[in-house]
């Protein structure tokens, strides 16, 4: 077991969540990113994966001089891993002992799946009336196309925000990570928040339906107000948002650029002035929210003009005098050398038997009192199972060889 990692508020008390116990059965990303979000506050997350095969993101994002996932550390830290066949009765009875002093069962398969295996939340519900079933999909537990498979893909182009990523000539693009769903997992968690403040002052559990194309459709502002009521369609504006300005990337001159958001009436007066150009803030054309979003094309090409004086680092110093809100666009490079990063602890390095130490994000956001923390990276395949099995359930040692024998576990 490695040892905790650092954290920015010195020494650990027990985590917000630290009585409560997650079952996990998902895989992927969308249930597993849930149950991260959980563990990082200190429920204890016990993973059930398939014996044979484990979680698919054990093998995803290989690094080729370790021949290990660089992923699976992460969306599987601070869980345990045990293994059961959840085709077969004998796997399925230990999904029911397992949720008998649960507090949440967490999934991701096709909706139906749970139910075919005879673990509904009826059947589920009558072993502990208090259990919260956090339900993760591609296009929820109800509706014409429930049971089609779903990734954050197809939840990002349906939900809205594929049409409206990229530029204007070119076919709709992705943003370079599985937004959708990491959206559907965080809303997952709100859900489970929530549920499990309902069950104190009720008793009750109940199930959480999270769905990928709603998580992203949630992020879409007034996308459909302004369709319907507006007859306004958002289109694909590339580096910028219509009709706000100046909010884009700026040349410099040792080849950098800048990003320079400016928009704000009040802002863009200091920005002006940071110009040595006061008199834009006067001028009609750039005077005002609006009068920018209209002439935005002419004010960043006076923008890029002035900023292609400066270097990047002058640049920004300057802009930061003037209480003007700037930045460079960060590589990973860029933030493991960020001092502000360094300062605020953004990034722990915990312990990890192949890779000596291993950088990731730290538990976020910080919680004053009660912080979490990444105890250890993602574990070995089965690594819990003696524990859990034996330690949890009473199982003795010839429960646990015959299960091993037959492959259930």
């Amino acid at each position: 077991m490695t040892q905790p990692a650092t954290n920015p508020l010195g020494a650990l008390g027990p985590g917000a969540l630290s009585d409560i116990r997650v079952i996990e059965l998902g895989q992927l990303l969308a249930g597993p990113y849930c149950g991260q979000l959980l563990g990082d506050y200190g429920a204890e997350v016990i993973k059930v994966e398939d014996p044979a095969t484990g979680d698919p993101m054990r093998e995803w994002g290989r690094e080729k001089p370790y021949g290990k996932s660089l992923w699976w550390p992460i969306v599987a830290r601070n869980k345990k891993s045990v293994t059961a066949n959840l085709r077969t009765p004998e796997g399925q009875q230990i999904v029911k002992d397992l949720i008998k002093d649960a507090d949440m069962l967490l999934e991701n398969f096709r909706p139906g799946t749970l139910e075919k295996w005879g673990l509904g939340y009826d059947v589920l519900s009558e072993i502990n009336p208090g259990l919260i079933l956090i339900r993760v999909s591609g296009f929820g537990q109800t509706g014409p196309y429930a049971p089609r498979p779903g990734y954050a893909s197809i939840g990002e182009a349906m939900g809205g925000l594929r049409y409206v990523v990229g530029d204007p000539d070119r076919p709709p693009s992705r943003c370079g990570i599985s937004l959708g769903d990491s959206l559907a997992a965080t809303f997952a968690t709100l859900g489970a928040l929530s549920a499990l403040h309902y069950r104190d002052r009720t008793g009750r559990g109940q199930v959480i339906d999270a769905s990928i194309y709603e998580s992203v459709f949630a992020y879409m502002e007034s996308l459909i107000p302004e369709w319907e009521i507006g007859d306004y369609q958002r289109e694909r504006t590339g580096s910028t948002l219509p009709n706000v300005a100046p909010s884009n990337v700026y040349p410099t001159k040792d080849g950098d650029s800048v990003l320079i958001a400016a928009n704000m009436d009040t802002v863009f007066r200091r920005l002006a002035t940071a110009m040595d150009k006061p008199e834009l803030a006067e001028d009609e054309r750039y005077a005002t929210h609006s009068a920018r979003g209209a002439n935005d094309k002419e004010l960043d090409a006076i923008i890029s003009e002035w900023s292609s004086q400066w270097t990047a680092d002058d640049l920004l110093d300057h802009l930061t005098e003037n209480a003007i809100p700037s930045g460079r666009v960060y590589t990973a490079k860029d933030i493991l050398t960020d001092p502000h990063f360094e300062a605020r602890e953004s990034i722990v390095r915990v312990p990890d038997e192949t890779f000596g130490e291993f950088p990731m994000q730290n538990v976020f956001p910080v919680l004053s009192e009660s912080p979490g923390e990444v105890k250890w990276v993602g574990p070995d395949l089965g690594q819990h199972s003696d524990e859990v099995y034996a330690g949890l359930l009473g199982y003795d040692a010839d429960q646990l060889a015959d299960l091993r024998e037959r492959g259930i576990i």
